[in-house]
């Protein structure tokens, strides 16, 4: 699993849960820092926040799906707007979650479908 958000007390909040129910995590910073890592692997699921330095995560998620076509995305983002939920949706994000969250919401699900991630 990828982590991608500009905020690191977010990231490493989200590395704790999921590396305590059996997930291999990693997390980076800033959407440039994403598609670098995407260029070495291919994670089976990407949190990826909208609101990023530089590359915002929707453009992150235009550009990763010409060579990552399968990751699960799943975005992340304080902004509930129609327009950002159908950008992610039309580049085929799997779900939209909206900070703050709850980590026992139902939506996470897509995230535990496969603990090997």
């Amino acid at each position: 699993m990828l982590i991608v958000d500009d905020e690191q007390d977010i990231c490493e909040c989200l590395r704790q849960f999921f590396t305590s129910r059996g997930f291999s995590v990693a997390s980076v910073f800033s959407g440039e820092e994403a598609l670098e890592r995407l260029a070495q692997e291919s994670p089976d699921l990407i949190l990826l926040d909208i609101k990023l330095p530089g590359l915002s995560g929707i453009e992150v998620l235009r550009r990763m799906r010409s060579t990552h076509p399968h990751v699960r995305v799943i975005m992340v983002s304080a902004l509930d707007e129609h327009e950002l939920r159908e950008q992610a949706k039309h580049y085929g994000a799997s779900a939209y979650i909206t900070k703050p969250f709850d980590l026992s919401d139902l939506t996470w699900s897509a995230v535990f479908s496969n603990p090997s991630t």
